[in-house]
């Protein structure tokens, strides 16, 4: 080796000898940074504590969805508390979530909300200021009553979480669009209210056979939030910009380029966008193009929930009937539109799995499949985002108006399901001049 090579190769191991501990930090700094908030977090995590709720419905429910929609407004309010620089990187402080569960148990559909413990009498609030003859208690959880290691050889299940079809800038089908026109019917007949669906389809459920739906949310902000993962206003602003067909703006020039351009043009500032002025682009839009405009910008005006959305169907395996999994397929395809948005089941937790074209997978299909059921069974009762602990990819962004849609409390009259469990009785006021001693 000649000395020059040696003497090089010296050289950089006796830098390298020496400096090799500047290194790491550069290299491990990220890493770090996502095991330690990892760790604060879950320190956090333990410390929260949730309650489950029942709510039992009265006989009538004449409130518009509009009070529904009324009430997640409010709880946005109650639940949005974003940490600071300290309580995120010390404390480990994370935007809570809460999830609302129609849940079939034997037939008989329950509605139930699962809260942080100290937002409790906050949501309670706002539910009773939309709904005051609902009844709201606390009650057990439904999914402690069957076995934690579902699938096994008495119990069989089937399932998925849910996705969006486009961007979730495009709203999906909302109970504007479930309201008949007819200023002859009583309030409640004009409501085609979607939910009506899902609890017949429940009512029908045997012995030994449970539907559970589940709409988890976390509140987040409509500017630069980072539990939204990007500004989703702003991209909603550029679809709408594209479907206007609107030109790019423009950086302003500076002065020089200004003069420069009149010297060589002998056109004023601002003079060709006068000319195109007479042509505005919003006029040349189709009715099915304006429509669309239209419901990403109310979508993106209105406040907003990072969501994700699944629903599991267990039963004994003597009971088990496939075809039960077609009432939430059903339930959720009534939120779709062609030109907007739709909810799909999301293929990579859908619990089947279907035989490959190279031969020696099938034969692991099988085992595939049990640990997909696993995986969906445990985020579902521990209301955790899809694939956790891996980063989220399904969850998506829906408005209250899109949770109002999905979740309600229907009256009698729109659905009559007779197994769904109410309150025959109005609370009424005590009457005046009633001795208090």
């Amino acid at each position: 080796m000649p000395a020059q090579l040696i003497f090089i190769f010296n050289t950089l191991w006796e830098i390298f000898k020496n400096w090799w501990w500047l290194a790491p930090p550069f290299l491990l700094y990220r890493p770090f940074l996502v095991l330690w908030l990892w760790w604060r977090q879950e320190v956090f995590s333990s410390q929260q504590k949730y309650v489950f709720l029942e709510i039992k419905i009265p006989k009538e429910v004449i409130r518009p969805l509009k009070a529904m929609e009324q009430a997640f407004h409010s709880i946005w309010g109650n639940i949005y508390d974003p940490p600071d620089w300290w309580e995120k990187w010390i404390e480990g402080k994370f935007l809570l979530r809460f999830s609302m569960e129609i849940a079939a148990i034997d037939g008989e559909p329950h509605f139930f909300m699962w809260v942080p413990e100290g937002r409790r009498n906050a949501i309670e609030a706002s539910l009773y200021s939309q709904y005051s003859d609902v009844e709201i208690s606390t009650a057990d959880d439904y999914t402690k009553a069957v076995p934690r290691e579902i699938p096994n050889k008495n119990w069989n299940m089937w399932g998925c979480d849910y996705e969006l079809v486009k961007p979730d800038v495009y709203p999906i089908k909302t109970y504007a669009q479930f309201f008949e026109e007819r200023p002859e019917a009583p309030v409640e007949e004009k409501r085609l209210d979607p939910i009506s669906t899902l609890l017949e389809g429940m009512a029908t459920l045997k012995a030994g056979e449970q539907l559970w739906v589940q709409i988890v949310a976390v509140p987040i902000v409509s500017v630069d939030d980072p539990s939204a993962g990007d500004n989703y206003v702003a991209r909603g602003k550029v679809i709408v910009e594209k479907l206007l067909k609107r030109p790019p703006k423009e950086k302003p020039k500076s002065i020089f380029r200004e003069a420069l351009g009149v010297l060589i043009t002998g056109k004023t500032p601002g003079e060709d966008e006068k000319e195109q002025s007479f042509f505005v682009p919003e006029m040349m839009l189709s009715p099915g193009e304006r429509a669309v405009v239209a419901g990403i910008e109310d979508k993106i005006s209105k406040y907003c929930f990072t969501s994700w959305i699944r629903f599991i169907y267990i039963a004994k395996s003597d009971v088990y009937f496939g075809g039960a999994k077609a009432t939430p397929f059903g339930f959720f395809q009534q939120f779709s539109t062609s030109n907007l948005n739709a909810l799909k089941p999301w293929s990579n937790t859908l619990t089947k799995i279907k035989k490959h074209w190279f031969l020696p997978i099938n034969f692991i299909r099988e085992r595939r499949l049990y640990l997909r059921k696993r995986q969906l069974f445990k985020t579902y009762i521990s209301r955790l985002p899809p694939r956790f602990p891996h980063k989220p990819t399904m969850t998506f962004i829906l408005n209250t108006e899109e949770l109002a849609t999905i979740f309600h409390f229907p009256g009698r009259a729109v659905s009559k399901a007779p197994f769904v469990e109410r309150i025959e009785t109005k609370k009424g006021e005590a009457p005046p001049g009633l001795p208090t001693e």
